[in-house]
């Protein structure tokens, strides 16, 4: 639990092919082993009408979708999300590990699609109600490896991100790398070039040194 007596929030982030997703159950062993009750979720998704509105998100055929309509999807996915979902469970002490979260959006809208940082920010604290993770492991890649990882089928779809040019997903990179510097007392960066068990390896060890300053 954190210093409010609630369950932890921890999320994964990462541009298009860091392997946030593929590591996600390795990562939830830790919080297994420690006997901390859990859940996983993903964002834009997790439940029904977030489920729907990740569907119109990332179709490929919608690439004529604007940037500041692709911002308020996400944003308004995250409010029922947190709603439904997140908030019930983190008010019964239970741990969530989520794949993704606000820092997502202040990447890719405020950062990549140039809506601007702040911008992002004041819309997701109206739909995030002033919620952040108490742990970001932000797991950082070459976009061009990343994106060589999605063409070889590593792990799932195409979606319609991944249809952006090099410079977009250089971007997100940059993004994050400044993001990490907003909020560096949650945000612990992993190498994530490597092969699946070695960043699985040391994703397992962030998370375990991060849990520690919560005595867990």
């Amino acid at each position: 639990m954190n210093a409010t007596g609630q369950g932890l929030f921890i999320t994964l982030e990462g541009g298009e092919g860091s392997g946030k997703t593929t590591v996600m159950p390795e990562i939830a062993q830790i919080l297994e082993e420690r006997g901390l009750p859990y859940i996983t979720t993903r964002e834009p998704g997790g439940i029904r009408i977030a489920e729907s509105i990740r569907e119109i998100i990332l179709n490929p055929v919608n690439t004529e979708m604007d940037a500041r309509t692709e911002a308020l999807l996400y944003a308004a996915a995250r409010s029922q999300h947190l709603a439904e979902k997140v908030e019930p469970a983190l008010a019964k002490g239970i741990t969530v590990l989520c794949d993704r979260f606000v820092d997502s959006s202040l990447v890719y809208q405020g950062y990549a699609r140039g809506l601007g940082i702040d911008e992002v920010l004041s819309i997701n604290l109206f739909a995030a109600a002033g919620r952040f993770p108490d742990i970001t492991l932000y797991m950082d890649v070459d976009p061009e490896l990343a994106l060589s990882r999605i063409a070889a089928g590593q792990g799932r779809e195409i979606n319609r991100l991944d249809l952006e040019g090099i410079e977009f997903h250089r971007k997100v990179r940059e993004g994050y790398r400044i993001i990490a510097g907003m909020f560096p007392e949650r945000f612990h960066t992993v190498d994530a070039s490597g092969s699946r068990e070695e960043v699985t390896s040391l994703m397992k060890n962030r998370l375990t040194a991060a849990l520690k300053e919560f005595g867990l």
